[in-house]
C-alpha cells in the first residue's frame, strides 16, 4: 500500500500544461480525492469551481478531497436531492451545489445566484456540479472537466482557470 506522500507525488507526477490548462490522469478514486485536496492549496484564489462530467465521473469524489483540505470533518455526500450542502465549519467554508435535477435554466440561475450570495457572505468556496444547467456568464469561475475512461478505468481531469489572467499560474507552483 502506498503512503499518502507517494500517492500525492503520483497524482502530480502526471501533471502537464497544455495552453494554460492543467490536466491530470487519475488511476483510482483515491487519486481523485488526493487531487481535490491539493487543488485548494495550489490554487487558493478559487472561489467558484464548476465541475462538468457525466454520472459516475468522480465529481463528488473530487469534492470530498476538496473538503478534506478545508478541514471539514462532516461526511461529504452528493447534493443531488437536497440540491445544496453547506459546510460552514470549513476553512474556508464550502457550499456544494448539484444542479442535475433542475431542468429550467432560469430556475437554475435563480438558485445559483441565491447560493452565490450566501457563499460571498460566508467567504465560502462554491463547487457546482452540472453547471451546464446555468445560462449565466461565468467569467470569474474556474472550470473542471472530469471524464471516465472505461478502457483503462481511469479518470481524466482538466482544470481551466477563469478567463481573466492569473499571474500565479505556473508549472513551478505545482
Amino acid at each position: 500500500m502506498k503512503k499518502d506522500s507517494e500517492e500525492k507525488f503520483e497524482v502530480f507526477n502526471s501533471f502537464k500544461q497544455q495552453t494554460n490548462n492543467f490536466c491530470w490522469t487519475l488511476e483510482k478514486p483515491e487519486s481523485t480525492m488526493s487531487l481535490g485536496s491539493r487543488l485548494t492549496k495550489k490554487f487558493p484564489k478559487i472561489r467558484i469551481l464548476l465541475l462538468n462530467g457525466p454520472l459516475g465521473a468522480g465529481k463528488t469524489t473530487l469534492v470530498k478531497g476538496i473538503a478534506k483540505s478545508l478541514k471539514i470533518k462532516e461526511p461529504i455526500t452528493s447534493p443531488t436531492f437536497p440540491l445544496s450542502q453547506h459546510y460552514p465549519l470549513g476553512s474556508p467554508p464550502l457550499i456544494h451545489l448539484d444542479l442535475y435535477r433542475i431542468d429550467e435554466p432560469s430556475t437554475a440561475n435563480e438558485f445559483f445566484l441565491q447560493e452565490e450570495e450566501e457563499a460571498k457572505a460566508m467567504g465560502a468556496l462554491m463547487v457546482v456540479e452540472w453547471p451546464e444547467r446555468l445560462s449565466l456568464p461565468m467569467n470569474d469561475a474556474w472550470r473542471g472537466k472530469l471524464e471516465y475512461c472505461s478502457e483503462n478505468k481511469s479518470r481524466f481531469f482538466q482544470l481551466i482557470p477563469p478567463l481573466e489572467k492569473d499571474s500565479n499560474l505556473s508549472i513551478s507552483s505545482m
